[in-house]
Formats: C-alpha cells, sequence, structure tokens
C-alpha cells in the first residue's frame, strides 16, 4: 500500500474538499447521443471514476460553431444541461467531484459540423495541417475564416452562456480549455494568428481573448469555480509561437490576477514527449497563487516526486482513468492496472467505455 503518497492526501479547491490530488484529464470520447447530449453510458462513465479527487469531463462545446468532432458533447441547448445532469447527480451521489471543460475548436472542424455548413473560424484564415473526426472516420479539417472583430463579443457571451448553464448542470465549477490548438490557443500563439487588429501582434493583443473569457466565465461563476488549461509548447493540432515564455509568463500572471481557482498545465507535447521543447513550467507555478495542476505522462513515482517538491498541488492522469475507473485505489495498493483497447477511445458504445472492470469485480 503506498498511503504515504501526497497523491492520496485530501485537498481543498476554493470552497470544496477533494478526496485526493489525482484528477482525471479530459477525455474526448465521442459517445455523444442525438442533440449532442451526454447519454445514458456518460453517467454510468463518470460515475464510475467518481473515486479520483476531481472529474474533468470531456470537452464540451459552448456553441454550433465550436464543435470539431463528431459526437461530443455540448453544453449550449436545454437537453444538453438536462443530461448532463444525469452526469453530475451521479457522481455527487458517489461522492465524487466534477467541473466541465468549456471547448471552442476554432479553425479545428469541418463544415459539415458547422452551422449551415459554414467555415469554422479562426484568429487567421490559415487551414490547419491536422484531421478531425467526422462520419466515423478521420478527415482533413476545413479550411477557416478569420473571425470578424464585430463577432467576438457574441462568442465571449457564449463562453458566459455555458458557464452559467454547467453551473445550471449541477457541475462544481468548469474549466475554460485555452489548450492544443483550439481557438483560445489559436489567438494567443503567433504561428496561428496573424491579425493586426486588437486581438493580433504584441502580447497583450493576443493573449486578449484568452484573459476576456476568463474574466467574463469568472464573474458569471465566480473564479472559485473556474480553471482553465494551457499548454504553453504543445504542437498538438499545428499550433507553434515562436517565443512562448514570455507569452505564457504574461497570461498566467493577468489569470492570476482573476483569482482563477487552478492551473492545469499540459507540460511538453500533449499526450506525447514532455521534453518537446525548453519551458520553465517553474515560472508559472511561482506566478499563480491558486492550485497548480500538472499533466502529461504521470505515473505515481513521477506524481510523487513532483508534489514532494511542491511543484504541483493536483496531478491529471488521462489514459489510465480511460481504463482503471478504479485507478486512486489501484495505484494506493499497487495493484495492476488495466491495459486500456485505443480501438475504442474514440466513438462507439458501451464496449472500452463502462466495461473495464474495478479491482473488487476483476477479483470475482
Amino acid at each position: 500500500m503506498s498511503t504515504s503518497s501526497k497523491l492520496f492526501e485530501p485537498f481543498k479547491l476554493g470552497p470544496i474538499t477533494l478526496a485526493n490530488r489525482a484528477v482525471m484529464a479530459p477525455l474526448t470520447r465521442n459517445r455523444a447521443v442525438d442533440g449532442m447530449v451526454p447519454g445514458p453510458l456518460a453517467a454510468e462513465y463518470y460515475g464510475q471514476r467518481a473515486s479520483a479527487g476531481l472529474l474533468i469531463t470531456e470537452a464540451s462545446q459552448i456553441s454550433q460553431q465550436g464543435q470539431g468532432y463528431q459526437d461530443t458533447p455540448g453544453i449550449y441547448s436545454k437537453a444538453q444541461v438536462e443530461g448532463w445532469r444525469k452526469v453530475t447527480d451521479r457522481v455527487h451521489a458517489n461522492g465524487g467531484r466534477i467541473f466541465i471543460q468549456l471547448w471552442h475548436v476554432g479553425r479545428i472542424s469541418h463544415v459539415s459540423l458547422q452551422p449551415n455548413g459554414g467555415a469554422p473560424v479562426a484568429p487567421s484564415a490559415i487551414q490547419a495541417k491536422t484531421k478531425t473526426f467526422v462520419g466515423g472516420a478521420f478527415t482533413d479539417v476545413s479550411a477557416p475564416r478569420a473571425l470578424e472583430l464585430s463577432e467576438i463579443p457574441g462568442l465571449i457571451e457564449s463562453y458566459k452562456q455555458a458557464a452559467l448553464n454547467a453551473i445550471e448542470a449541477g457541475f462544481d465549477g468548469v474549466e475554460i480549455h485555452g489548450a492544443n490548438g483550439y481557438l483560445l490557443d489559436q489567438f494567443a500563439k503567433d504561428g496561428t494568428n496573424k491579425r493586426t487588429d486588437a486581438y493580433g501582434g504584441s502580447i497583450e493583443n493576443r493573449a486578449r481573448l484568452m484573459l476576456e473569457v476568463s474574466k467574463v466565465v469568472a464573474d458569471a461563476i465566480g473564479p472559485e469555480k473556474t480553471g482553465i488549461r494551457i499548454s504553453p509548447v504543445t504542437p498538438a493540432n499545428d499550433v507553434s509561437d515562436s517565443n512562448p515564455q514570455p507569452l505564457f509568463d504574461y497570461i498566467v500572471d493577468q489569470l492570476n490576477a482573476l483569482n482563477l481557482v487552478y492551473l492545469h498545465v499540459i507540460e511538453g507535447a500533449t499526450g506525447g514527449p514532455r521534453d518537446i521543447a525548453p519551458f520553465d513550467y517553474a515560472s508559472l507555478r511561482k506566478r499563480f497563487k491558486g492550485a497548480y495542476m500538472a499533466n502529461n505522462g504521470y505515473d505515481l513515482a513521477l506524481a510523487n516526486k513532483v508534489l514532494d517538491a511542491g511543484a504541483a498541488d493536483l496531478i491529471a492522469f488521462g489514459k489510465l482513468f480511460i481504463s482503471n475507473p478504479d485507478l486512486v485505489e489501484r495505484l494506493k495498493r499497487g495493484a495492476p492496472l488495466n491495459d486500456f483497447d485505443k480501438n475504442t477511445f474514440y466513438g462507439g458504445g458501451a464496449k472500452g467505455y463502462v466495461d473495464y472492470p474495478a479491482l473488487k469485480e476483476a477479483a470475482e
């Protein structure tokens, strides 16, 4: 039993107390039902994993325009709010805590998903060299158009409304998705943002949209219920920045001033090497007085090392939670972990979603 680990200690996150410091990272599973509503299986899936200190849901679009992949849930319609309410009720009944991740994909989309078959939106009209998942297959993303200045207030308002919807659906809080080459990250980074207006050029201008969204969400539901996810050096979704350190030092200084409850940082390449590019994460940790959540390639040994050094407060685990609903208990006992089946990650039904056994079931 590895009970001496800080990972298994309770942690106070704003107004709530987490049972431990292990977080289930957002994991796209492409299983929403008609109307992009999380279905009954979603309640079972999240309910099974409620022993994590905090669950962060799969990324959920704030509007139809914000969708980039087939069968991903939204948080903009009444039916979606009702679907999510069943999820939060189940998680809370099982003693868990859950935040929803608010998502706008920007240019990582396909015309078949967009309102009236229109072009996806982006800071600049540059097509990403990446694929999306539509019609049951991976296909090139569509060419985007640049968001017009006049559209930005409405976009920010849709984040605010999504956050209010999340609280109505019973979530303990929200995580703003500012990472992985999606809309807010596209605006922040100079590889994707070639604008010459108030949202382009300088670090302050490129960071503006992420910070305006963070402020409106925190004002609407409370900063103690608002977290954000960033990925300073990830190349995910064809995103890049020529000088990420000063950009993210500035962003985190501003996020700190908003008193957000946590900063969720993908260290290195999303789902890839942690050392893909030099970056001083300790600088972000120093600048942010809320909780620092570390993510990417963590196992128990690395989690212990980082927690013991005081370099993070919370550790997010991704794929391990897909195949191990009781991951925290398995880590605590040093029990073997279930292997995951990559073929069932995206789309499908119960198989590879809610049928991974917990220790007790495995023993029986």
